[in-house]
């Protein structure tokens, strides 16, 4: 019984490690997507949406570096969580800040 319930915890661990990556991963596509989409409607400008485009880089940097040895510590995910949610910040303080293009 013992052994069922901690090859249960182990596989919800494991689980949510993989979880946690493609969270990354998912947050970055959607970061891209809300850029692109502010270029297109015009809520940003095309300096705005380069520094924008910048700091999406930055965030890939530091993905690539954390994945060098091999896995993403939880002191590194939880990194890359915080430069995102400022990035998705930034993201709409930018789109909502009253300059278009045109």
């Amino acid at each position: 019984m013992k052994a069922k319930f901690v090859m249960a915890i182990a596989i919800v661990l494991v689980a949510s490690i993989g979880s946690a990556q493609a969270q990354v991963v998912r947050k970055a596509h959607a970061q891209h997507a809300s850029i692109k989409q502010g270029v297109r409607s015009g809520e940003l400008t095309r300096a705005e949406a380069a520094k924008l485009r910048q700091g999406q880089k930055d965030i890939r940097q530091d993905v690539k570096a954390a994945k060098a040895d091999g896995v993403i510590t939880a002191a590194e995910r939880k990194d890359i969580k915080q430069d995102q949610r400022q990035e998705s910040r930034k993201i709409a303080r930018k789109k909502h800040n009253k300059r278009d293009r045109g």
